[in-house]
Order: structure tokens, then C-alpha cells, then sequence
């Protein structure tokens, strides 16, 4: 999201963000701020207007508290990860940029998390990038980086889904998260790209995504056909072109808090 489209979603949750703001406009703050700003501002102007919709941190009911504090989590680990790889030389030069990028998108999530969140909001945990010995060559071989960073990726996205109903008490803390979901649904594609993937996941192993068995898990249910009740393999049986691996990259599947962090907790020191 650009920051026009920034601004104009803060404008949505508080109409008045600008009059607060020192009296500064919106064009005139949409032209004083650069491309190198956007990441330090946006994240605080976000959290000022979501901190006007609800108050304190303090005011947020406890189950919104406790999703934004296990994406706060999962935003820490993914943030780590590409902060302890930039710069690395196993990273290709060509695909530098990109993972660049990422690093600095989670960081902005990070931020505003924490800021939302303020005296509430979770310690940082330390991590271990091997996964409990799992991985011997994370920040050494570019196989193993994009592999896990396209896990972690993959698991996030289900892991803003499978919280989404929760955020339902905050509407506006609802919409954020859906677009943060969605930045990561993009990162997860793009690094499938990168790994010569498809940009979708197809059925419910990790061997299908191009991925070492040990991730099994993380793609646990992806395999699943049915939709709002519907078959949909079933139902669109009459069509040859309609394969099962077709219907199962249509959908994505959540994942519950309680089955993502018994995945990330190997990256837990």
C-alpha cells in the first residue's frame, strides 16, 4: 500500500486524524513526507488513529489484545529472520532488493503492533534460526533461507485468517490486520517466485510446495475440497479442466493459534 492509500484508510478510522496533526493538511502532509519516511511515519500515524478509535491499549477488550500481541509475536520472528539475513552473500544479487523490502515491511508491522499495543505489548523473544538444530545452514545457503523464509511466510498469512473472527469487536484493528495479511500474501508469493514455485499452495504437503518434509505441518489441511459446505472437486466434477490441485490453490486454509505456535516454537531459544 502506498501512502495515499495510507492516509486515506487512517481518514476512515479518524476523520479528524489531520486537524490533530498540528493543523497539517492531508495533501500537505502526503507531500511532505518521502519514500524514505513512509516506514517512520505510517506506523505511528496508524497506531494515533487506531489509539482515537479505542483509547488506550488498556481499552481494548483482552482477546483483541491477545491476537495483536501473537501477531506481534510471529511479526518479531519473521522480522529477525530477514534482519539477521540482509546483506548475507548467499543471497543472490538479484533478489537482495526484494528480501530487502520484506525486512522492512515487517519492521513497520512490528511498529505499529508495539505502538498500538504500547505497555501491553509482548517482549521480544530471542530466536534460533536452525530450529532447534532442524537447519545447519539457514545464513549459509540460499536453499535453506528461502525455503524457511517461504514457510514462515505461508504460515502467517493462515495465521492473520485464523484470527480475523477474534479482531471482529475492533473493526478498524480488523481492517489493518486484513492488510497486513494481505502484504503477507504477497511477500509468501514472491518468494515462491523466487524459488521457482508456483505462487499459490497446492495441496497439503510441504513436498508439494517444493519444501523439505519437516514443514509438513505448516501445510497441514491445504488439501481441503470443501467450501461454505460445497465440494467443490464434487460439484465441478462435469468440468476436465477442474482438478483437485486446481480447487485446493483456490482456497487458502487457516490455521489456529494454538497449531502455529507449536510450528514456531523450534524458532523459539
Amino acid at each position: 500500500m502506498n501512502l495515499q492509500n495510507i492516509l486515506s484508510e487512517i481518514e476512515k478510522v479518524d476523520g479528524e486524524i489531520f486537524d490533530r496533526l498540528a493543523h497539517v493538511s492531508r495533501r500537505g502532509l502526503f507531500s511532505s513526507l518521502t519514500k524514505k519516511t513512509i516506514a517512520v511515519a505510517a506506523p505511528a500515524i496508524m497506531a494515533s488513529a487506531l489509539t482515537t478509535a479505542y483509547g488506550q491499549s488498556s481499552g481494548l477488550p483482552q482477546g483483541v489484545k491477545d491476537v495483536l500481541n501473537f501477531a506481534l509475536t510471529l511479526e518479531y520472528l519473521e522480522y529477525r529472520f530477514y534482519d539477521a539475513g540482509r546483506n548475507l552473500s548467499m543471497i543472490p544479487n538479484n533478489y537482495k532488493a526484494a528480501f530487502e523490502l520484506i525486512r522492512q515491511h515487517e519492521q513497520v508491522h512490528v511498529r505499529l503492533l508495539k505502538t498500538v499495543l504500547g505497555a501491553d505489548a509482548v517482549a521480544e523473544p530471542k530466536f534460533d534460526f536452525s530450529a532447534k538444530g532442524t537447519f545447519t545452514d539457514t545464513f549459509t545457503n540460499f536453499a535453506t533461507f528461502s525455503a524457511i523464509a517461504q514457510t514462515l511466510e505461508d504460515t502467517g498469512v493462515r495465521a492473520y485468517k485464523g484470527q480475523a473472527g477474534n479482531l471482529m469487536p475492533a473493526p478498524a484493528i480488523l481492517q489493518v490486520a486484513l492488510q497486513i495479511h494481505a502484504t503477507e500474501a504477497a511477500h509468501a508469493a514472491n518468494v515462491r517466485y523466487m524459488r521457482g514455485q508456483k505462487g499459490w499452495i497446492t495441496g497439503g504437503t510441504a513436498a508439494m510446495q517444493g519444501l523439505p518434509s519437516v514443514v509438513d505441518g505448516n501445510y497441514k489441511g491445504e488439501e481441503n475440497l470443501t467450501q461454505a459446505n460445497v465440494n467443490l472437486a464434487t460439484a465441478l466434477a462435469g468440468d476436465s479442466r477442474i482438478t483437485a490441485d486446481m480447487v485446493s490453490q483456490a482456497f487458502d486454509e487457516i490455521l489456529t493459534k494454538d497449531d502455529v505456535l507449536k510450528l514456531v516454537t523450534p524458532f523459539l531459544a
